[in-house]
């Protein structure tokens, strides 16, 4: 049997909420909207850490970030400083350079590469042993950005997690340089298209497409004016627009409205170039043996609760849904049904054993992960057996069922329950209700929870001992690390 080439397109600080088909009347996606119609639709899907390094190495090893190790953004750590191309070094040391320069200076200045999944087995490795051309465009975020790794062969990468969208630091050759008045969206849909162009035609490929939008910056002068301008007159009434949140950041109505007009903006242009991605695929003749994943690396809340930011967004880190669920369609015209919706909860570690499993390979010891393949027979799945799903943010886990949420953090801040049936929107804490019922229920979620991440966690990488704080990763966890400190502190 012939494998199918896959292309994964995986968005940044991409809200559930934030298309069409997911019932947005405002924001602007017809190429995603497409997609769902030729496609199958999650609506429930979720990411394994509501913050982007710990979710992306999830999705590619499938495992937890309790025993990847990598538990919050990657701070330090994403290149050897003298990669850096001499003229932008210049520039960091010139103490009146202008404002694009400053986000680089302050995460590559002195760094040294660290690559945080190394030792593990990732869906790209596997499909680069069975005979795959691999390639990736775009963000990266897990370490030694300079250099090809993981089963890629094709890497043209950018230097850090986020940057600025017009002045972004991208791999040049063997060298990061700053690009000018040049739209990141578009240039990682330009490098996208390059390896489909250049591509050994017999071969199956596999493309990541990491684009870095929506995540901030949303200033109108990040992004173009014809995207930008779309939403001008919009009403936002799509998105709540409550008080700030308790644990969150204070804002005001014209705060609200410029961040959710950049956003909004961020994610129509990102959309435009799916759109191009698809149109390229379907002209050459590609697009019939082509498994084409769309989703993001966690989900977003932008004025859900009170909360303009994912997880950390809040002190302590929150999990609400806003957070911890994300975008999921994959059409494969060869198989699965157009316009089907899929029944159920289901995670990112499941990608892992979906993909390999395209292959005729079994997930290692210690994948949580169900393989949900059988959608390219043509059949809706019904969900993992247990319909649970489960989410961590370094001290604070979750266990979600179809019907309640329970959150608990272990060494600090308000645990959390809410009845999903009565209270979808999980405005209503029951945890501290003192309802014999209640607490009977949370109980046995709780219990549940422990076992189960006894089952798939590391105790040298357990996040729940790690002093995760959200505001970046700078080392290894555990043994690894030498006991260096991992973690950037409050403050």
């Amino acid at each position: 049997m012939k494998h199918p080439n896959i292309v994964f397109v995986m968005a940044d600080d991409m809200g559930y909420w934030s298309m069409g088909c997911a019932g947005n009347r405002e924001v602007q996606t017809p190429n995603l909207d497409r997609l769902a119609q030729e496609g199958m639709y999650f609506p429930d899907y979720f990411c394994t850490s509501p913050v982007c390094s710990p979710a992306r190495a999830s999705v590619l090893c499938g495992r937890m970030p309790s025993c990847h190790g990598v538990q919050d953004w990657i701070s330090k750590g994403h290149i050897n400083y003298e990669e850096v191309a001499d003229a932008l070094r210049e520039k960091h040391q010139d103490p009146h350079a202008s404002w694009e320069y400053l986000w680089s200076r302050q995460q590559l200045e002195g760094d040294r590469a660290i690559r945080y999944l190394e030792g593990l087995r990732t869906y790209t490795d596997i499909l680069s042993e069975h005979g795959y051309v691999c390639g990736l465009a775009g963000k990266w975020h897990l370490g030694d950005a300079g250099h090809a790794q993981k089963g890629f062969s094709y890497w043209e990468t950018i230097a850090m997690g986020g940057d600025n969208y017009f002045y972004p630091v991208v791999l040049q050759g063997e060298k990061f340089d700053m690009l000018r008045d040049t739209y990141i969206t578009n240039y990682i849909t330009e490098k996208a298209l390059a390896f489909l162009r250049s591509r050994e035609s017999g071969m199956p490929f596999y493309l990541s497409v990491h684009y870095t939008a929506p995540h901030s910056p949303w200033e109108r002068s990040q992004h173009p004016k014809e995207f930008y301008g779309l939403y001008d007159d919009c009403p936002f009434a799509d998105t709540p627009d409550v008080p700030p949140h308790k644990w969150g950041s204070p804002y005001t109505q014209e705060d609200r409205r410029k961040r959710l007009q950049g956003y909004y903006a961020a994610v129509t242009a990102m959309d435009s170039d799916i759109g191009r991605l698809m149109g390229y695929l379907k002209e050459e003749g590609l697009w019939e043996d082509t498994v084409f994943i769309f989703t993001a690396d966690n989900g977003m809340s932008m004025g859900h609760h009170g909360i303009f930011g994912k997880g950390n967004g809040t002190f302590p880190m929150n999990l609400y849904d806003t957070a911890v669920k994300v975008p999921m369609i994959v059409a494969y015209p060869k198989g699965i049904r157009a316009g089907s919706v899929a029944k159920g909860l289901y995670s990112h570690y499941d990608l892992l054993p979906t993909i390999a499993g395209l292959v005729g390979e079994e997930p290692e010891e210690g994948c949580p992960g169900r393989s949900f393949q059988e959608i390219f027979r043509g059949e809706v799945p019904d969900g993992r057996d247990a319909v649970v799903v489960y989410d961590e943010y370094g001290p604070a886990r979750m266990i979600r069922t179809q019907e309640y949420k329970y959150i608990h953090r272990y060494p600090y801040g308000e645990n959390e329950f809410y009845d999903l049936k009565a209270d979808p929107g999980e405005e209503v804490n029951l945890a501290a209700s003192g309802d014999p019922e209640v607490t009977a229920r949370i109980a046995g979620l709780k219990n549940q929870m422990e076992q189960w991440f006894l089952r798939y966690s590391d105790p040298d990488k357990d996040g729940t001992k790690q002093a995760v704080y959200g505001s970046g990763q700078i080392d290894l966890v555990g043994k690894a690390g030498e006991g260096k400190k991992a973690f950037i502190g409050r403050g």
